[in-house]
Protein backbone atom coordinates (compact mmCIF):
# COMPACT_ATOMS: atom_id res chain seq x y z
CA UNK A 1 0.00 0.00 0.00
CA UNK A 2 0.73 3.73 -0.39
CA UNK A 3 0.68 6.10 2.00
CA UNK A 4 1.17 9.70 1.88
CA UNK A 5 0.34 12.83 4.54
CA UNK A 6 1.19 16.08 5.17
CA UNK A 7 0.40 18.34 7.88
CA UNK A 8 2.34 20.81 10.51
CA UNK A 9 5.79 19.53 11.50
CA UNK A 10 5.76 18.33 14.96
CA UNK A 11 8.35 15.69 17.14
CA UNK A 12 7.46 12.06 16.77
CA UNK A 13 5.60 12.35 13.69
CA UNK A 14 7.99 9.38 12.29
CA UNK A 15 7.95 7.09 15.31
CA UNK A 16 4.12 7.02 15.48
CA UNK A 17 3.84 6.12 11.96
CA UNK A 18 5.95 3.21 11.65
CA UNK A 19 5.10 2.11 15.15
CA UNK A 20 1.12 1.89 13.92
CA UNK A 21 2.61 -0.10 10.84
CA UNK A 22 4.83 -2.36 13.31
CA UNK A 23 2.19 -3.13 15.55
CA UNK A 24 0.05 -4.02 13.66
CA UNK A 25 2.62 -6.62 11.66
CA UNK A 26 3.47 -4.02 7.83
CA UNK A 27 6.86 -4.41 6.80
CA UNK A 28 7.66 -0.71 5.46
CA UNK A 29 9.47 -1.49 1.74
CA UNK A 30 10.20 2.54 0.72
CA UNK A 31 10.24 5.62 2.69
CA UNK A 32 10.79 9.05 2.00
CA UNK A 33 9.87 12.51 4.23
CA UNK A 34 10.61 16.12 3.80
CA UNK A 35 10.30 18.85 6.43
CA UNK A 36 9.96 21.84 4.81
CA UNK A 37 11.57 24.36 7.27
CA UNK A 38 9.89 27.62 5.71
CA UNK A 39 6.39 26.87 6.07
CA UNK A 40 6.71 24.48 9.06
CA UNK A 41 4.93 21.47 6.99
CA UNK A 42 5.82 17.86 7.05
CA UNK A 43 5.79 15.25 3.95
CA UNK A 44 5.77 11.78 4.08
CA UNK A 45 5.48 9.18 1.93
CA UNK A 46 5.79 4.99 2.91
CA UNK A 47 5.09 2.12 0.83
CA UNK A 48 4.43 -1.09 2.88
CA UNK A 49 3.36 -4.22 2.85
CA UNK A 50 0.24 -4.68 4.73
CA UNK A 51 0.01 -8.49 5.40
CA UNK A 52 -3.39 -9.93 5.66
CA UNK A 53 -4.92 -6.81 6.56
CA UNK A 54 -7.60 -5.43 4.63
CA UNK A 55 -7.04 -1.38 3.54
CA UNK A 56 -10.31 -0.36 4.99
CA UNK A 57 -9.13 -1.79 7.86
CA UNK A 58 -5.80 -0.11 7.47
CA UNK A 59 -8.06 3.43 7.16
CA UNK A 60 -9.41 2.48 9.77
CA UNK A 61 -6.50 2.05 11.85
CA UNK A 62 -4.73 5.56 10.34
CA UNK A 63 -7.77 7.71 10.62
CA UNK A 64 -7.16 8.31 14.46
CA UNK A 65 -3.43 9.29 14.22
CA UNK A 66 -3.97 11.78 11.37
CA UNK A 67 -6.70 13.51 12.84
CA UNK A 68 -4.16 13.80 16.09
CA UNK A 69 -2.00 15.56 13.58
CA UNK A 70 -4.84 17.35 11.09
CA UNK A 71 -2.96 15.69 8.25
CA UNK A 72 -3.98 15.51 4.78
CA UNK A 73 -3.69 12.00 4.02
CA UNK A 74 -4.07 9.15 0.92
CA UNK A 75 -4.26 5.70 1.77
CA UNK A 76 -4.08 3.48 -1.32
CA UNK A 77 -3.38 -0.17 -2.51
CA UNK A 78 0.21 -0.08 -4.66
CA UNK A 79 -1.75 -1.87 -7.44
CA UNK A 80 -4.54 0.41 -7.64
CA UNK A 81 -4.55 2.15 -11.43
CA UNK A 82 -5.65 5.66 -11.69
CA UNK A 83 -8.04 6.49 -13.74
CA UNK A 84 -7.08 8.69 -16.14
CA UNK A 85 -8.67 10.99 -19.01
CA UNK A 86 -6.45 12.72 -21.89
CA UNK A 87 -7.15 16.07 -23.71
CA UNK A 88 -5.57 17.19 -26.92
CA UNK A 89 -6.29 19.34 -30.03
CA UNK A 90 -4.21 19.27 -33.24
CA UNK A 91 -0.92 18.28 -31.65
CA UNK A 92 -0.84 15.03 -30.92
CA UNK A 93 3.03 14.76 -29.76
CA UNK A 94 2.37 14.16 -26.29
CA UNK A 95 -0.89 12.27 -26.67
CA UNK A 96 0.33 9.59 -28.54
CA UNK A 97 3.77 9.55 -26.22
CA UNK A 98 1.46 9.13 -23.07
CA UNK A 99 -0.88 6.51 -25.09
CA UNK A 100 2.25 4.34 -26.22
CA UNK A 101 3.95 4.68 -22.20
CA UNK A 102 0.66 3.33 -21.31
CA UNK A 103 0.58 0.70 -23.83
CA UNK A 104 3.98 -0.15 -22.75
CA UNK A 105 3.12 -0.64 -18.99
CA UNK A 106 5.28 2.48 -18.00
CA UNK A 107 2.17 4.45 -16.62
CA UNK A 108 0.13 2.51 -14.19
CA UNK A 109 -3.48 3.88 -15.36
CA UNK A 110 -6.45 3.37 -17.16
CA UNK A 111 -7.39 5.71 -19.88
CA UNK A 112 -11.18 6.89 -19.26
CA UNK A 113 -11.27 8.56 -22.41
CA UNK A 114 -9.73 10.91 -25.48
CA UNK A 115 -11.60 14.32 -25.30
CA UNK A 116 -10.46 17.01 -28.15
CA UNK A 117 -11.98 19.76 -29.69
CA UNK A 118 -11.04 17.75 -33.19
CA UNK A 119 -12.17 15.03 -34.29
CA UNK A 120 -10.57 11.58 -34.35
CA UNK A 121 -9.38 11.99 -37.85
CA UNK A 122 -7.10 14.80 -36.93
CA UNK A 123 -4.73 12.19 -35.29
CA UNK A 124 -4.34 9.54 -38.02
CA UNK A 125 -0.60 8.74 -37.07
CA UNK A 126 -2.17 8.02 -32.93
CA UNK A 127 -2.71 4.40 -31.89
CA UNK A 128 -6.67 5.18 -30.50
CA UNK A 129 -7.38 1.63 -30.87
CA UNK A 130 -9.30 0.17 -28.35
CA UNK A 131 -9.83 3.91 -26.32
CA UNK A 132 -12.98 5.72 -25.91
CA UNK A 133 -12.79 9.01 -28.14
CA UNK A 134 -15.08 11.78 -27.76
CA UNK A 135 -15.59 14.96 -29.86
CA UNK A 136 -16.46 18.32 -27.92
CA UNK A 137 -16.29 20.96 -30.29
CA UNK A 138 -16.09 24.46 -28.74
CA UNK A 139 -16.24 27.65 -30.06
CA UNK A 140 -16.14 31.45 -27.42
CA UNK A 141 -19.70 30.89 -27.47
CA UNK A 142 -20.35 27.25 -26.55
CA UNK A 143 -17.46 26.65 -23.97
CA UNK A 144 -19.60 27.00 -21.02
CA UNK A 145 -21.73 24.42 -22.53
CA UNK A 146 -18.63 22.17 -23.59
CA UNK A 147 -17.08 22.47 -20.11
CA UNK A 148 -20.23 21.33 -19.09
CA UNK A 149 -20.25 17.89 -21.13
CA UNK A 150 -17.08 17.71 -20.36
CA UNK A 151 -17.24 18.16 -16.47
CA UNK A 152 -20.24 15.55 -16.61
CA UNK A 153 -17.97 12.93 -18.72
CA UNK A 154 -15.36 13.54 -15.80
CA UNK A 155 -17.75 12.42 -13.30
CA UNK A 156 -19.52 9.68 -15.37
CA UNK A 157 -16.39 7.99 -15.61
CA UNK A 158 -14.74 8.36 -12.18
CA UNK A 159 -11.62 10.31 -13.77
CA UNK A 160 -9.16 10.94 -11.59
CA UNK A 161 -6.37 12.64 -13.29
CA UNK A 162 -7.38 15.13 -16.44
CA UNK A 163 -4.19 15.84 -18.36
CA UNK A 164 -3.69 18.25 -21.05
CA UNK A 165 -1.80 16.82 -23.76
CA UNK A 166 -1.26 20.39 -25.81
CA UNK A 167 -5.41 20.92 -25.34
CA UNK A 168 -4.88 24.35 -26.31
CA UNK A 169 -8.07 25.63 -24.82
CA UNK A 170 -7.96 27.68 -21.75
CA UNK A 171 -10.03 26.18 -18.91
CA UNK A 172 -12.26 27.78 -17.03
CA UNK A 173 -11.84 29.41 -13.25
CA UNK A 174 -15.17 27.32 -12.15
CA UNK A 175 -13.27 23.92 -14.37
CA UNK A 176 -10.15 24.46 -13.10
CA UNK A 177 -11.26 24.63 -9.57
CA UNK A 178 -13.02 21.47 -9.98
CA UNK A 179 -9.92 19.66 -11.16
CA UNK A 180 -7.33 21.30 -8.69
CA UNK A 181 -4.72 18.93 -7.50
CA UNK A 182 -5.76 16.58 -10.32
CA UNK A 183 -5.24 18.39 -13.74
CA UNK A 184 -1.65 18.52 -15.76
CA UNK A 185 -0.85 20.80 -18.03
CA UNK A 186 2.48 20.99 -20.29
CA UNK A 187 3.65 23.98 -21.56
CA UNK A 188 6.82 25.46 -23.27
CA UNK A 189 8.83 26.99 -20.93
CA UNK A 190 12.11 29.37 -22.30
CA UNK A 191 14.32 31.69 -20.47
CA UNK A 192 12.89 34.81 -21.03
CA UNK A 193 9.22 33.28 -21.55
CA UNK A 194 7.67 33.80 -24.80
CA UNK A 195 3.73 33.90 -24.68
CA UNK A 196 1.32 33.61 -27.57
CA UNK A 197 1.94 32.77 -31.21
CA UNK A 198 4.42 30.77 -32.43
CA UNK A 199 6.87 30.89 -29.54
CA UNK A 200 9.87 28.90 -30.86
CA UNK A 201 9.88 31.22 -33.51
CA UNK A 202 9.75 34.36 -31.07
CA UNK A 203 12.83 32.31 -28.98
CA UNK A 204 14.83 32.11 -32.53
CA UNK A 205 14.58 35.66 -33.13
CA UNK A 206 15.78 36.30 -29.56
CA UNK A 207 18.68 34.03 -30.14
CA UNK A 208 17.90 31.98 -26.94
CA UNK A 209 20.42 29.42 -25.28
CA UNK A 210 18.05 27.02 -23.79
CA UNK A 211 14.58 25.60 -24.38
CA UNK A 212 12.69 23.71 -21.99
CA UNK A 213 8.89 22.71 -20.86
CA UNK A 214 6.93 22.62 -17.53
CA UNK A 215 4.70 19.95 -16.38
CA UNK A 216 2.10 22.12 -13.61
CA UNK A 217 -1.40 21.58 -12.18
CA UNK A 218 -3.82 23.58 -13.69
CA UNK A 219 -5.24 26.55 -11.74
CA UNK A 220 -7.30 29.85 -12.76
CA UNK A 221 -4.03 31.96 -12.84
CA UNK A 222 -2.98 30.61 -16.43
CA UNK A 223 0.27 28.79 -16.79
CA UNK A 224 1.11 29.49 -12.95
CA UNK A 225 0.04 26.51 -11.35
CA UNK A 226 2.65 24.58 -8.87
CA UNK A 227 5.24 23.39 -11.11
CA UNK A 228 5.52 19.10 -10.88
CA UNK A 229 8.50 18.68 -13.37
CA UNK A 230 10.56 20.55 -15.60
CA UNK A 231 13.49 19.81 -18.09
CA UNK A 232 15.33 22.14 -21.05
CA UNK A 233 18.05 21.77 -23.41
CA UNK A 234 20.56 23.59 -24.74
CA UNK A 235 20.15 25.10 -28.66
CA UNK A 236 22.68 27.31 -30.50
CA UNK A 237 22.83 30.04 -33.74
CA UNK A 238 22.53 26.97 -35.88
CA UNK A 239 19.38 25.42 -34.98
CA UNK A 240 16.12 26.44 -37.09
CA UNK A 241 12.99 27.18 -35.55
CA UNK A 242 12.02 23.83 -37.08
CA UNK A 243 15.10 22.46 -34.75
CA UNK A 244 13.67 24.02 -32.12
CA UNK A 245 10.24 22.91 -32.72
CA UNK A 246 11.42 19.32 -32.55
CA UNK A 247 13.53 19.19 -29.52
CA UNK A 248 10.65 21.27 -27.77
CA UNK A 249 8.39 18.22 -28.58
CA UNK A 250 11.20 15.67 -27.39
CA UNK A 251 10.97 17.51 -24.11
CA UNK A 252 7.65 17.91 -23.96
CA UNK A 253 6.61 14.43 -23.99
CA UNK A 254 9.32 13.32 -21.57
CA UNK A 255 8.35 16.06 -19.20
CA UNK A 256 4.57 15.32 -19.32
CA UNK A 257 5.28 11.56 -18.98
CA UNK A 258 7.16 11.93 -15.86
CA UNK A 259 4.73 14.37 -14.06
CA UNK A 260 1.90 11.78 -14.86
CA UNK A 261 3.90 9.06 -14.16
CA UNK A 262 4.73 10.85 -10.55
CA UNK A 263 0.87 12.09 -10.13
CA UNK A 264 -0.34 8.22 -10.54
CA UNK A 265 2.18 6.61 -8.58
CA UNK A 266 1.11 9.06 -5.81
CA UNK A 267 4.53 10.75 -5.51
CA UNK A 268 3.48 14.97 -5.71
CA UNK A 269 2.26 16.04 -2.78
CA UNK A 270 0.97 20.04 -2.91
CA UNK A 271 2.50 22.72 -0.70
CA UNK A 272 1.07 25.88 -1.15
CA UNK A 273 1.65 27.29 -4.55
CA UNK A 274 4.76 24.60 -4.61
CA UNK A 275 5.00 20.73 -4.88
CA UNK A 276 6.75 18.22 -3.27
CA UNK A 277 8.06 15.00 -5.61
CA UNK A 278 9.29 12.13 -4.21
CA UNK A 279 10.76 10.71 -7.28
CA UNK A 280 12.10 7.20 -7.27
Amino acid sequence: MILTLSCDDRPGIVARVSALLFERGANILDAQQYDDQETGRFFMRVVFDPGETAAETWRGAFAPLAAEYAMTWTLRGAKERRKVMILASQTDHCLADLIWRWRQGELPMDITAVVSNHPATTFPHTDLQGIAFRHLPVTADTKANQEAALWSLVQETGTELVVLARYMQVLSDDLSAKLAGRCINIHHSFLPGFKGARPYHQAHARGVKVIGATAHYVTADLDEGPIIEQDVERISHRDTPANLIRKGRDIERRVLARAVRWHVEDRVLLNGRKTVVFTD
